[in-house]
């Protein structure tokens, strides 16, 4: 029976193993490809680690990671874990105060990022790992505990970070946890979502620890995305929806020859029904996995395809610990009624996380935990998003969660994205309010198509009062967007919504 090992050292076995294994093949943002072996990251990785461990990282140093998805993104994982140290991904993207507002709440840091006071850069990196000429002897690695930690809180504009408190280990081959998302030893996986984002981090080093070979883009392009599992035979991947919907939209789709997907894991957003049913037309309902959950990893709910085509909309049902739907007083709410989601992780009392720089989530006396989720179960127990707490629109007296409008709106062929907000409003309290991006830029959609559109697939109080174009909405790179900042550049009272 196998025991438990440090990423660092089952790379440095893996690469014993079969040193000439390609182990990430990066593709950069023009398109170019290039091959490194298992021999090559581990010795990379091992040169950054003696820099690192020279420069006093150890042992509850955070080391901080703002560069964009690259080998040396990989790298310096590995080798802060063989130090003993933590990692705290961050967006290379992020505005300059909120990366310093999160580096704020860190003491023992080391940072990596193309920014002022950065204590390395990218190209420091790069350098460093690729000298040849670099002692590659690798020091006995330490057990990073904790080994992860989350820069989260962008969407409320209050940042925290996020500390999973346990042993960065797993035994090889042991993937039980994990197997009923269609992952396996062995896979050629596509990782296109940005690293700094939990599900890419993660997948991607759980990849490399069971011999995936990794196809790193540097950047999200669906047609670029396409070729890459065509040419590439890639088997296991996660999308965000707005990936998938950018796939689904390619002319050619239906014309590609995707069948070396084994599956594909959808997870860090609503997925609307219309998008998935598309997915499951395009490439079959067992190829489909979608979870749900939060960084916090208080519980989760999980749905296969084919469960999900008995339950339309549904994420699925708990799949670690107890979930309950519960009102503003903790009470539950009757099956079919939207309330807050609570889960109680298996293993409780044992934390799953810790906050810096926030106060604890909403926890109940019998310890489940809300991270601010509304939804409903139905009396099979599956589970149904609504929306965030802090996005529900009540206007009029009605509420009305934003993410139900955007998957009309972006059912429709003309609309390649949409987000709707409340707007303060005399008469409504809120008006609801869609910001739309077509398809076709030059293009204009009527406006009495797209109500009626909306009129024959939403009430009327969730119809949006008023609607604008625009060529591009600010999603990030994990396909996120702050409605908090649509809000505050809409009207001037939208910073204190």
């Amino acid at each position: 029976m196998s025991a438990e090992m440090s990423f660092p050292a089952r790379l440095a076995q893996l690469a014993a193993e079969a040193p000439h294994a390609v182990a990430i093949t990066f593709v950069d943002a023009d398109g170019q490809e290039t091959d490194v072996t298992r021999r090559e990251l581990h010795l990379r990785a091992v040169r950054f680690s003696r820099v690192l461990a020279e420069r006093g990282v150890g042992p509850g140093t955070m080391v901080v990671t703002g560069i964009p998805n690259s080998v040396e993104h990989i790298v310096i994982a590995i080798a802060a874990w063989r130090c003993g140290a933590c990692t705290v991904a961050q967006s290379a993207r992020a505005p300059d105060r909120e990366f310093a507002e999160t580096l704020k709440l860190l003491e023992a840091r080391f940072v990596i990022a193309d920014r002022a006071g950065a204590d390395m850069g990218h190209d420091d990196v790069r350098a460093i790992t690729r000298d040849d000429s670099r002692d590659a002897e690798a020091f006995p690695d330490r057990i990073a505990h904790p080994g992860k930690a989350t820069a989260s809180g962008g969407s409320t504009g209050r940042p925290k970070i996020i500390v999973y408190p346990h042993a960065w280990v797993r035994v090889p081959g042991e993937i039980g946890d994990i197997s009923h998302i269609g992952f396996r030893s062995g896979q050629i996986q596509l990782v296109c979502g940005p690293l700094y984002h939990n599900a890419p981090f993660t997948w991607a080093h759980f990849g490399l620890f069971e011999g995936h070979r990794l196809i790193l883009m540097e950047r999200f392009d669906a047609a670029r995305a396409v070729d890459l599992i065509e040419r590439h035979r890639c088997s296991f991947m996660f999308f965000a929806p707005t990936m998938m919907q950018r796939i689904i939209r390619l002319p050619d789709i239906h014309a590609r020859d995707l069948s070396s997907i084994r599956s594909i894991f959808i997870t860090a957003a609503i997925c609307p029904v219309w998008l998935k049913q598309a997915w499951a037309d395009l490439i079959g309902a067992e190829k489909l996995e979608e979870s749900y959950g939060s960084s916090e990893a208080v519980g989760y709910a999980h749905i296969s395809g084919p469960e999900w085509l008995a339950h339309r909309g549904s994420v699925g049902r708990a799949g670690d610990g107890d979930l309950k739907i519960l009102d503003a007083a903790f009470n539950e709410v009757p099956t079919g009624e939207i309330g807050e989601i609570f889960f109680r992780p298996t293993h409780y009392p044992r934390p799953t996380y810790a906050y810096i720089g926030s106060p604890p989530a909403k926890t109940t006396p019998d310890g489940y935990t809300s991270v601010g989720d509304m939804g409903h179960v139905d009396a099979e127990g599956f589970l149904y998003i609504a929306d965030r707490r802090t996005d529900l629109i009540i206007s009029g007296g009605v509420n009305v969660y934003p993410a139900e409008v955007e998957a009309v709106l972006t059912e429709h062929a003309a609309i390649s994205d949409a987000a709707v907000v409340g707007l303060p409003d005399a008469d409504w309290g809120r008006r609801v309010h869609a910001i739309v991006e077509p398809v076709d830029p030059s293009g204009a959609i009527p406006l009495d198509e797209l109500y009626a559109w909306m009129r024959e697939r939403l009430s009327a109080p969730k119809i949006p009062k008023t609607i604008e174009f625009t060529p591009a909405l600010p999603r990030d790179q994990s396909g996120k967007i702050r409605r908090s900042a649509l809000i505050a550049a809409r009207t001037p009272e939208g910073l204190s919504q």
